[in-house]
């Protein structure tokens, strides 16, 4: 299949083979996390600038020795950030680390026990980052509203929340997913609350573009195993959503119909 064919997700103009974006975080170690990239068919990795070293202490192993910018993409983004000014501040850190890097992950969170994004903060820090440069990808709840707020400031992708970031309990919304879907002209991507395959395949029936996890795979007891079975879930729910299911009825109808029968 030439790449022309090919159902590609594009994001910020470059466009990428997989639709499943994973986190580089909570793995045993460095081996382990790319082991299990690489059995997710991930070209889009996150990483938490201020957990996972990509350069700041030059003394320690760095992630980019095992994922390196040459074969990745490198998504830097702002995990424990509770205002939008310790957001703003800490990808200007990563676009230094990563020589001018400008496609960034924002989240900004409201408090220590939900992750929930706050909002108003969120708003703000994107405003910032837009206008200094950067391709924005941004953590959001899963409100219409603030999405489009967030595609009219100028962000390539808005990536509401499944359920709270680590949880697993799954898409619990899917109707405000849908009404953001069918409103955006920006990729949609769900972040957060996915715990098993069958979640980014529902997620991937929606219509949604992409799916990011981290904790779903790393926390697995068999990560590589899971992050193969992410991929395929993935996979099979962007088909399914492009075949077009049957429409849902209350009436049997049967499988061979009586039509033309032989006897």
């Amino acid at each position: 299949m030439t790449q022309a064919n090919q159902d590609l997700l594009t994001i910020a103009g470059k466009s990428y083979t997989s639709r499943l974006l994973v986190g580089s975080g909570k793995y045993k170690d460095l081996a382990q996390t790319r082991e299990a990239t690489d059995a997710a068919g991930a070209e889009i990795i996150t990483v938490a600038i201020r957990r996972v070293n990509i350069g700041q202490d030059p003394k320690a192993p760095s992630l980019l020795d095992v994922l390196p910018p040459s074969q990745y993409t490198i998504l830097p983004n702002t995990a424990g950030c509770y205002t939008a000014k310790d957001a703003v501040y800490t990808l200007q850190m990563a676009r230094e680390l990563l020589g001018g890097h400008k496609l960034v992950k924002l989240e900004v969170l409201g408090d220590e026990k939900t992750l929930f994004p706050h909002m108003p903060e969120t708003l703000i820090a994107a405003e910032a980052l837009v206008r200094d440069g950067f391709d924005v990808m941004v953590y959001c709840s899963d409100d219409p509203i603030q999405a489009k707020l967030l595609e009219q400031i100028g962000c390539v992708a808005v990536m509401p929340l499944a359920s709270l970031i680590g949880s697993g309990m799954g898409i619990l919304n899917p109707w405000n997913l849908s009404l953001i879907i069918e409103q955006a002209k920006v990729p949609v991507l769900v972040d957060a609350g996915v715990g098993t395959a069958s979640d980014a395949a529902i997620a991937m029936e929606l219509g949604c573009d992409g799916v990011l996890m981290n904790t779903a795979i790393a926390g697995a007891r068999d990560p590589v195993r899971m992050a193969r079975a992410m991929r395929l879930g993935v996979q099979a729910g962007r088909e399914a959503f492009l075949a077009g299911r049957i429409d849902k009825r209350f009436a049997a109808s049967p499988s061979s119909p009586m039509a033309g029968r032989l006897a």
